[in-house]
């Protein structure tokens, strides 16, 4: 009943910028909490940041100063700007949404996931 549906990852040169964003679709009533997580290849998946309904933020200590999350609730929609990227920002960047749905009059709420977009930086 929701998907979310990444865009804005690419190729970049260290101490470049990228912009992604996540799009929420379907029956949606309400979007809670959403953030961006990454996956580099050999390791878990962490936090990158994360915004609230509300608006308040929080960014993993490798990212702050530099990586900037937004949302537009009109849209359903949340942003990334990533700036002064360094070789090691390089990963899979996903979006997770926590998301309150209506199914033939019912409200259910569940977590979700983006397919995941790569963000590659080069030395």
């Amino acid at each position: 009943q929701v998907q979310l549906v990444e865009s804005g990852g690419g190729l970049v040169q260290a101490g470049g910028s990228l912009r992604l964003s996540c799009v929420a679709s379907g029956s949606i009533f309400r979007v809670h909490a959403m953030g961006w997580y990454r996956q580099a290849p050999g390791e878990q998946r962490e936090l990158v940041a994360k915004i609230t309904s509300g608006g308040s933020t929080a960014y993993a200590d490798s990212v702050k100063g530099r990586f900037t999350i937004s949302r537009d609730n009109a849209k359903n929609t949340v942003y990334l700007q990533m700036n002064s990227l360094k070789p090691e920002d390089t990963a899979v960047y996903y979006c997770n949404a926590g998301v309150t749905y209506d199914s033939s009059g019912y409200y259910y709420t569940n977590d979700y996931w983006g397919q995941g977009t790569q963000v590659t930086v080069s030395s």
